[in-house]
């Protein structure tokens, strides 16, 4: 088990040790503060101390953070599907990916409400820099997608980690949470990259990697936030994609994207996940006999089940008639939200440059672009 040391969370006997270790980090107290806001330093310590279990942790103290998030920062978090699931039975999340911690954190939030099994986490090892946060995210059973190696490392890597999934999944009845492409959709655009399902693929053990996929039971997952906390950060990439150049991230960016994501505005949330995935691998098996072709059909398979759950909000709608000068969708929203934001619009960008102002309106408006080759919205 030693092989996946680079890149595991801390197992349950190394959580003591490593909570002894941050409790008294400015960053842990900053946590605790905002999480425990009427409650003295020395109870929130003394509970910390008497943490043994990435669980108990879990549901103890980053459970309670995430309540506080969500009424501090957002009109409420409503879901579906999970009823669909099974209790004591692990499967594998593939997500569109909104927002560097909230997505998993949500997802399990969720998943604790409902008695489920909860996820280890993919986080790439660029987001993890700082000290605090590498343990932070291993108290919390998030696993390093290991990010800019050269090529010949990053098969190793990718085998490493396809491995470390398949041991979660299969043998520790571990559920597992995985973006559907390498890092955040920036322009509202979800699509599953084959790349990954060919790094999960390198695990199987079986002659048709469709029986693989039935055995780790994939699961696809779509959130939506009705405001996007962190679209004005998304800004600068999209303007140097479109100019074709090659984007350079500011020192901090990272963690500043972090921290805005969590407090930002996010108005309503909502998650959904799908059926797992089950007939549409038999399909895809009786079809193609190629490897490649049935990567590429079952990310298309995916992609079907998240753009179709999708959760369009009157915000996607507005964009959309604001982009295309039209009042399509005009039933969908109030001109209250529509005015609230257009104001938006005028804080965070500027109105002046047209990429920029494409750029946001198309973000927010592309799901309902996606929606409609699905069904009639």
């Amino acid at each position: 088990m030693q092989k996946f040391d680079a890149i595991r969370p801390f197992y349950d006997a190394e959580i003591n040790e490593n909570i002894q270790k941050a409790v008294n980090h400015p960053m842990m107290k900053a946590l605790m503060d905002f999480t425990f806001p009427d409650v003295d330093d020395e109870v929130w310590k003394e509970q910390l101390r008497k943490t043994h279990s990435i669980r108990d942790f879990q549901c103890n103290f980053i459970y309670q953070s995430v309540q506080k998030v969500l009424e501090r920062s957002s009109d409420g978090l409503t879901t579906s599907g999970f009823e669909n699931l099974e209790k004591n039975t692990a499967y594998l999340f593939i997500s569109n990916h909104r927002d560097i911690i909230l997505d998993t954190s949500l997802l399990n939030a969720s998943l604790f409400d409902h008695g489920l099994v909860m996820t280890a986490s993919a986080i790439g090892d660029n987001l993890v820099k700082k000290s605090f946060l590498l343990a932070l995210s291993k108290l919390n059973r998030n696993f390093l997608v290991q990010r800019g190696l050269p090529p010949r490392e990053l098969l190793q890597s990718s085998k490493l980690m396809s491995e470390y999934i398949a041991q979660l999944l299969l043998r520790e009845n571990r559920s597992v949470w995985i973006a559907q492409r390498e890092g955040r959709t920036k322009d509202g655009n979800d699509a599953t990259h084959p790349g990954v399902l060919k790094m999960l693929a390198m695990a199987s053990d079986e002659t048709n990697l469709m029986d693989y996929f039935k055995k780790v039971k994939i699961v696809p997952v779509s959130i939506s936030y009705e405001y996007d906390p962190t679209d004005a950060l998304k800004m600068p990439q999209l303007r140097a994609e479109a100019n074709n150049q090659i984007y350079i991230k500011e020192k901090n960016e990272d963690f500043m994207t972090l921290l805005s994501g969590i407090m930002g505005q996010k108005k309503r949330i909502h998650i959904h996940v799908g059926d797992v995935l089950y007939t549409e691998l038999d399909q895809i098996a009786a079809e193609f006999d190629n490897s490649n072709k049935q990567i590429q059909a079952l990310a298309q398979v995916i992609d079907d089940s998240i753009l179709n759950s999708y959760k369009l909000w009157p915000t996607n709608y507005i964009a959309y008639d604001i982009l295309n000068k039209t009042d399509k969708f005009s039933d969908k929203y109030t001109e209250n939200e529509k005015s609230l934001f257009e104001r938006r619009l005028e804080i965070r960008i500027d109105e002046n440059n047209p990429i920029e102002m494409q750029g946001f309106l198309a973000m927010y408006a592309n799901p309902v672009v996606n929606k409609m080759k699905y069904e009639n919205v």
